[in-house]
């Protein structure tokens, strides 16, 4: 008996959009392209709806007018990656996407309940790949802000990118976002 060699199918983006353009998904699916797989998304507790919120409107003021704060929405990352972040800060207003996803995020963060080392090592390895300049992590479990900058390139990387300068902030500490230098906003602010 021969040995059947296990093949899975790659989604491209615009496979992906097709598919939610036709209904074959829909909101009630809950998933998300990464690296040209549908993930299913991270179940969403009281904390971590609640710490969407709380990052959401921190940002909002800390970004205010010619941003766009967006809350679970997709990103066009590459040809292989529609990704739907926790938040997301792009340049603009919600009509200037009207017509496409945002692909140059300045801002992108994750609230990590149960899906801490996907989220640092995979979704992080792809940031890094589309040249996302700051990318954070709620930590819900230790009550910690996981911040990653400098994207830089990395064989071993899931995505064969990740972060070189990663630092982590406890809730008595502040952040000022790469786009917004003269915000600081408090990590406290962002915990459920």
């Amino acid at each position: 008996m021969r040995d059947a060699t296990v093949r899975t199918w790659k989604w491209t983006r615009g496979q992906y959009e097709r598919l939610v353009e036709a209904e074959v998904l829909g909101p009630e699916e809950r998933v998300e392209l990464l690296g040209g797989d549908l993930i299913v998304k991270e179940p969403q507790q009281s904390s971590h709806a609640t710490s969407i919120l709380l990052v959401q409107h921190a940002l909002d003021a800390a970004f205010g007018p010619g941003w766009a704060v967006r809350s679970q929405m997709p990103l066009a990352l590459d040809d292989d990656s529609e990704p739907e972040p926790d938040i997301s800060v792009v340049a603009g207003g919600p009509r200037d996407y009207r017509d496409a996803h945002p692909s140059h995020p300045a801002l992108v963060v994750e609230v990590a309940l149960s899906r801490l080392a996907y989220d640092r090592d995979d979704k992080g390895s792809r940031y890094a790949r589309a040249g996302i300049a700051d990318y954070w992590i709620v930590n819900i479990l230790e009550q910690r802000l996981e911040v990653y900058r400098e994207p830089v390139p990395d064989e071993a990387a899931p995505a064969g990118w990740r972060y070189r300068r990663t630092f982590t902030l406890g809730p008595g500490e502040r952040i000022s976002p790469l786009a917004a230098p003269g915000a600081a906003v408090s990590v406290a602010d962002l915990l459920p």
